[in-house]
């Protein structure tokens, strides 16, 4: 499996929106993988995760084919992660559009799409859309793919997922927006081994642990991710999702995470399983 990160910041980008902070000027004046844009991936250029502000760039700087998108899996409606609105684009008179979309998500997402279409008056059938609720630790057979909800530990009012996808005896869990997991998503991976890990670390340089981490706690989740037997020789751990209110640019992520065989993620890396 290939995975590509299309963006790699938290909700407000890096630099921030409107923000003149110390760090975030650094990063204007460095550029490069100090710039991030909200945080989305893809997976074999076949399943999409998240929908964020940002879409549309990352479809043209990554060249990727949005209409060709058939499966769209949300890990939480949060604005940055899901863009409702975006999705009334593909309805007649906006696009040309030949394939169905099936969005996969919790049940706030069913109804925020459901919600979008009585606002614009189109129809789930108009657009090409589907919307599957998932039932966490409930695997689902995606486009070949194994694709399973795990219970993130993030927002108090809605049942947030990270995604643990597999595909011919290899399996990577993409984990951004939720501090340490909570007891029964180490209870469903115990034992499993994984090929690659995508932790969040909006936080950085400060630990948080609750509904976001930063390099303390990743650090700590490198122990945990161990004594529960989910990581071999090979697996690869990847920070992801990163604030400017952790004050961290690219180069201090790395010198802090390196050292305990982590890589830091930046928008377009792509990292194979």
């Amino acid at each position: 499996m290939k995975l590509t990160y299309l963006g790699t910041a938290a909700a407000e980008g890096f630099p921030g929106l409107f923000c003149a902070c110390d760090t975030c000027r650094e990063a204007t004046r460095r550029g490069s993988k100090d710039l991030r844009t909200r945080s989305q991936a893809i997976v074999d250029d076949v399943l999409l995760i998240d929908l964020p502000p940002d879409t549309y760039l990352h479809m043209l700087r990554n060249k990727i084919n949005l209409p060709d998108i058939e499966y769209l899996l949300i890990t939480h409606t949060h604005s940055d992660h899901f863009q409702p609105g975006e999705l009334y684009y593909r309805r007649p008179g906006f696009c040309d559009t030949r394939s169905l979309m099936t969005v996969y998500g919790n049940d706030e997402l069913k109804r925020r799409m459901d919600e979008m279409v009585e606002e614009t008056q189109t129809t789930y059938e108009k657009s090409k859309l589907v919307c599957v609720e998932l039932t966490e630790f409930v695997p689902q057979d995606i486009a070949g793919y194994t694709v399973v909800p795990l219970l993130a530990r993030h927002a108090r009012n809605e049942k947030c997922f990270i995604y643990l996808i597999g595909k011919n005896d290899k399996w990577l869990l993409y984990g951004n927006d939720t501090g340490i997991f909570p007891e029964a998503t180490w209870q469903y991976i115990r034992g499993k081994k994984l090929d690659l890990v995508s932790l969040d670390c909006t936080c950085g340089q400060m630990g948080e642990g609750t509904n976001h981490m930063g390099v303390p706690d990743l650090i700590k989740m490198r122990q945990l991710l161990a004594d529960a037997g989910c990581l071999h020789a090979g697996t690869q751990l990847i920070a992801n999702h990163f604030s400017h209110n952790g004050g961290l640019l690219h180069e201090g992520l790395e010198q802090q995470l390196q050292p305990h065989g982590y890589q830091v993620s930046y928008d377009g890396m792509t990292v194979t399983v």
